[in-house]
């Protein structure tokens, strides 16, 4: 039996063993299993590693996309940059076995967000600075779109909240949230911005998939802007992970 899973905490709420057993399912794909390991440390993958020694590959989530670097043989370039994993194939096994690191969540955002780009759309504002957004700050270097971090808390590479008006908003056109604000179950909230100066030639982006429009899409529609949530993205690094597993 070929088996995967999800490592982080904690892990109620996993999108990834729904999705790869109703993969496994819809495409006859036989003697394979994805089940989800929610850890308390990281300190506890090699435990992990050697009470399953059919591990050939592992999902990373929060809080361990970070954490997870030092115990890795092998990263991944574009891992390497980004400074974060959330994918880890497994070669051989228990203490024998070598964890090579790749980060499949640049790929989601950027297979999901380049159909959507139009000529106008040629800068970004990032709001959020935390581990999600360095897959989406690498994505935005790679396709050269020049952007902006926005934070709650002032720093020397982020602006704050308040500073967004209408004429930095008339420039950059491309609006990423990397925050949970609007997450299920605080649907309400949103972040905190001048929503009337968007327009029909805006994009926003939420990388929120739960719910389906958060609070942030839905204030982005009403001015016209263009919306998409995070789901195609998260559905597109599950399959990437796919990909890596069985290279």
């Amino acid at each position: 039996m070929r088996k995967f899973g999800l490592i982080g905490y904690p892990l109620s709420h996993s999108f990834s063993k729904k999705f790869f057993n109703q993969k496994f399912q819809a495409e006859g794909i036989e003697d394979c299993e994805y089940d989800l390991y929610p850890i308390k440390t990281i300190d506890l993958l090699g435990e992990l590693l050697m009470d399953n020694p059919d591990l050939e590959g592992l999902n990373v989530t929060i809080p361990y996309k970070l954490e997870v670097l030092p115990f890795l043989n092998e990263i991944d370039e574009a891992a390497r940059a980004i400074g974060a994993v959330n994918c880890i194939r497994i070669t051989g096994k228990q203490k024998f076995a070598t964890l090579k690191g790749f980060n499949t969540d640049a790929y989601g955002f950027e297979e999901s967000l380049k159909p959507l780009l139009e000529p106008w759309h040629n800068k970004a504002i990032v709001l959020g600075d935390g581990g999600a957004a360095k897959a989406i700050k690498y994505v935005l270097n790679k396709l050269g779109m020049p952007f902006i971090i926005v934070t709650r808390s002032p720093t020397d590479s982020s602006i704050l909240y308040d500073e967004i008006d209408e004429e930095l908003l008339s420039e950059y056109t491309v609006v990423i949230n990397t925050t949970p604000l609007g997450m299920s179950p605080n649907v309400v909230s949103s972040p905190d911005l001048p929503y009337q100066y968007l327009t029909a030639n805006h994009l926003a982006y939420d990388l929120v998939y739960n719910p389906e429009e958060t609070t942030f899409l839905n204030k982005a529609k009403v001015q016209d802007a263009k919306i998409k949530n995070g789901l195609e993205m998260l559905y597109l690094q599950a399959e990437r992970s796919w990909y890596l597993w069985n290279r």
